[in-house]
């Protein structure tokens, strides 16, 4: 793991197209009026609502992300005459405005349908409420703007704590994964994880959608995991919480006794924890896999075995004394 060169894609902006087109069922979304200006960029993960640009105070106005119209704006604009409209519209349309959303099916009227053809701004209709339309869409949004990158290791899901074991190829991870899955655990990705930051909190890791639930085993090719040991064994994706590292056992190397120093490795801006373990003849990786995980899981709930050992290691030792 040490040895990768992480290359992290940053996403800067969507085009209005892709995000009309990758969330049009989600976000029930109808393209009404604007077509040509579909290759327009959304810049912001954020939504607007215009309130008071529509009174004509554009300070302070964020013409970069998509404009919200719910009925607030659908009413105002209602108790306008045409002229008054097309004026307040084009004010806010001059400023290249992504793409205007109307909320609740609202129907907009012919001038604002004229404007909309006319600047090349999407205009597009949503059956949802202005409140869930934001959320539903600032959450799709973040995630479209995600930091993402990919680390070569397999991902699992050991007892809910999504376990990244990297490694030298031929190292054993897969053999190892394959132990894991058997004993009911869940495969994410394996050799191959892309990973994508949500917030400032959490890593996502994940496979492509070719290889989903297939493991490549040396000896036995590529084999359908889902299918040997049933649907439950795959997960789309997991939150990143450990990293397990292999390395090939060398005589006089370092190992970890007692596990007081807690390594961390930064991904995305992000430090995860992270756990060497050496591989040699003889040793259960899968179930060392497993215990370093629950290890992990109490330590998520406040609980260090380590440090708690060591306090007990102190209070004795001054008791001695």
């Amino acid at each position: 793991m040490s040895t990768q060169k992480l290359t992290t894609k940053q996403i800067e902006a969507v085009s209005v197209r892709e995000f009309y087109d990758s969330f049009k069922d989600s976000l029930k979304m109808d393209l009404v009026a604007g077509e040509a200006g579909l290759d327009r960029t959304i810049r912001e993960r954020s939504l607007n609502r215009p309130a008071l640009a529509l009174t004509g105070f554009f300070n302070y106005f964020a013409a970069k992300r998509i404009q919200l119209f719910g009925a607030g704006e659908m009413a105002f604009l209602r108790e306008q005459n045409k002229t008054e409209e097309a004026r307040v519209m084009t004010a806010i349309l001059e400023r290249h405005v992504p793409c205007i959303i109307v909320s609740r099916n609202l129907a907009p009227s012919k001038t604002l349908k004229k404007l909309a053809d006319q600047f090349k701004t999407p205009l597009i209709r949503s059956s949802l409420k202005s409140k869930t339309f934001s959320t539903d869409a600032t959450i799709l949004l973040e995630e479209k703007f995600a930091p993402r990158t990919h680390i070569h290791g397999t991902l699992l899901d050991v007892k809910g704590i999504g376990t990244l074991i990297c490694g030298e190829s031929g190292v054993g991870k897969s053999e190892c994964a394959l132990a894991l899955i058997e004993r009911g655990h869940s495969l994410v990705a394996d050799d191959l994880t892309y990973i994508k930051r949500l917030s400032d909190r959490d890593l996502m890791g994940s496979c492509s959608d070719l290889s989903r639930g297939y493991m490549e085993c040396r000896g036995l090719g590529i084999i359908n995991i889902a299918e040997l040991f049933g649907v439950r064994s795959v997960r789309i994706e997991k939150r990143i919480d450990l990293i397990i590292n292999f390395k090939n056992w060398i005589s006089g190397m370092n190992e970890e006794r007692t596990g007081l120093e807690e390594n961390h490795i930064e991904i995305l801006g992000i430090n995860v924890p992270t756990v060497e373990i050496p591989v040699r003849p003889g040793r259960d990786m899968a179930r060392l896999v497993e215990v370093a995980s629950m290890v992990q899981a109490l330590k998520i709930m406040g609980h260090d075995s380590a440090a708690e050992f060591n306090d007990r290691l102190i209070k004795h030792m001054q008791k001695k004394s």
